[in-house]
């Protein structure tokens, strides 16, 4: 793996990298949570995704002389070039599996090991993870909105670039898409294929009639017609029937269904229905596409629409309403010579005060239900028992409180790599999407909905709320101190 094609890095990363070498800190042990303090939007939760692309990038990192020989003209010392040049990825990573519903202010992934190793991967890691989450989230949320109908993800000619319609669109399918229309990305990753006709194509031809079926002789019962190039209902949808039957029905094959691309889609899949139903093909599904996202879909499912799939472009693969998961990458904890020190960043602006401590964060579900009631992080040497009560509290306002019995705990963060080498099984792709349905279904449906969801919480043990106050009034103390 070279520095130029795949070592993915902000220049300060290096930087800060040489600085620790100079400064004799490359020894020095760290702990780095990657969180999220806001929820894409405005939801209740986010698609963990990305961990499969991120367990590629760590496996295999190297420096090429090439790329030595670049950076030390770019001035870095020969120092720096001789670490790069032996080096190997030894940390331990910690993450929750793909599919699993995230919340804000809790690690979703952790990494341990040599400071400068935790530097050199940050950018790699926050940018791997926040695109494939957000993109997972946004079409999770399509596809609830989509109430069991087929979405179809078809948003690579808007994708910002060649990974993010690639890496995006297995994003798409873990958060429960059914096919892609992106031939690449279905080659390496094994997403189910949907073609789609272009209006480009009926215009090539004489008249639509020709064009449809052409595309039925070509594609069989496989080709959905698209049915809006010159008008819906006197044209489109006339002429789709027409060559139905003069081109599927002699074969004894059945129409796979019609795509209307513009216009007001609730009332033309209304008349389109009708007449299908009317002309023998009430198995003919119809498509709606044309810059959707969950609240168009909804919208027009409430109206009634007769639509059984969407398919769904730039507004998904872009997340168009909410285009940016603000995942961050904290120290936490720090270890020199055997001892450990919590870590923690105080900021004027209360939302950034950072959690210090190596940190295990557990999901209590409710036995009789299966719904996931809170999650809550420990410290690494706190366990908690199912076999008696737990008292849950708000760490921001703490006399908040509730007590849970009957309830089963479950430690989210997954060990990846152990030393630098990967211990993780990695499941297949359908898994995750069966995966991130199950848990998401594991949700109470006050925090699945779109509007105003209900918080769910994320808290802390007493003990690692001890030592966050304790590291808070500290550090105010010495600030008052010096203003004085």
């Amino acid at each position: 793996m070279s520095f130029a094609k795949d070592f993915f890095a902000d220049y300060n990363c290096l930087t800060s990298a040489e600085g620790l070498l100079y400064a004799g800190m490359d020894n020095v042990l760290v702990t780095y949570d990657m969180f999220f303090r806001e929820l894409p939007d405005s939801g209740g939760f986010a698609v963990m995704s990305g961990l499969h692309q991120l367990i590629n990038k760590l496996s295999d990192i190297s420096f090429c002389e090439e790329e030595l020989e670049n950076l030390k003209n770019l001035g870095f010392s020969e120092k720096l070039i001789e670490y790069l040049r032996s080096f190997k990825f030894t940390c331990d990573v910690y993450a929750m599996p793909e599919g699993t519903p995230v919340f804000p202010n809790e690690p979703i992934v952790k990494v341990q090991g040599p400071a400068i190793q935790a530097q050199l991967i940050e950018t790699l890691l926050l940018n791997t993870i926040n695109h494939e989450t957000l993109i997972a989230t946004k079409a999770n949320r399509v596809v609830r909105a989509a109430s069991g109908r087929k979405v179809f993800e078809s948003g690579a000619r808007r994708a910002h670039g060649f990974d993010a319609a690639i890496d995006g669109a297995r994003a798409a399918f873990v958060g429960g898409v059914n096919a892609t229309t992106l031939y690449p990305a279905s080659k390496k990753y094994n997403i189910p294929l949907v073609t789609m006709m272009g209006h480009g194509w009926v215009q090539l031809f004489d008249n639509e009639l020709d064009a449809f079926k052409t595309y039925l002789e070509e594609h069989g019962e496989d080709g959905a017609l698209l049915v809006d190039t010159y008008d819906t209902l006197d044209s489109g949808v006339k002429n789709a029937i027409e060559a139905f039957n003069a081109v599927l029905v002699p074969k004894g094959l059945r129409p796979a269904g019609i795509i209307i691309d513009s216009g007001d889609m609730t009332y033309l899949s209304k008349r389109a229905r009708r007449l299908l139903d009317e002309a023998g093909f009430p198995d003919c599904d119809i498509y709606a596409s044309n810059s959707l996202d969950e609240t168009l879909i909804k919208d027009m499912l409430n109206q009634g629409a007769k639509i059984d799939g969407f398919i769904v472009g730039e507004k998904l693969l872009t997340s168009a309403s909410s285009p940016v998961l603000d995942g961050v990458y904290k120290l936490c904890e720090t270890e020199k010579d055997g001892v450990k020190t919590p870590a923690i960043m105080v900021s004027n602006n209360v939302n950034k005060i950072t959690t210090p401590c190596s940190k295990r964060v557990w999901r209590l579900f409710d036995m009789d239900s299966g719904k996931a009631i809170a999650d809550v992080l420990t410290l690494d040497n706190e366990n908690i028992s199912e076999e008696k009560s737990y008292s849950l509290f708000d760490p921001d306002f703490t006399w908040k409180r509730k007590t849970v019995d009957n309830f089963v705990a479950r430690e989210m963060l997954v060990k990846i790599f152990d030393k630098g080498e990967c211990v993780y099984r990695t499941p297949s792709l359908e898994d995750v999407r069966n995966y991130c349905n199950e848990q998401v279904s594991a949700l109470w449906e006050e925090v699945a909905r779109f509007e105003n969801p209900h918080k769910y919480y994320v808290d802390f043990s007493g003990k690692l709320w001890g030592v966050k106050q304790a590291l808070i009034e500290k550090i105010t103390r010495c600030s008052e101190s010096e203003e004085q």
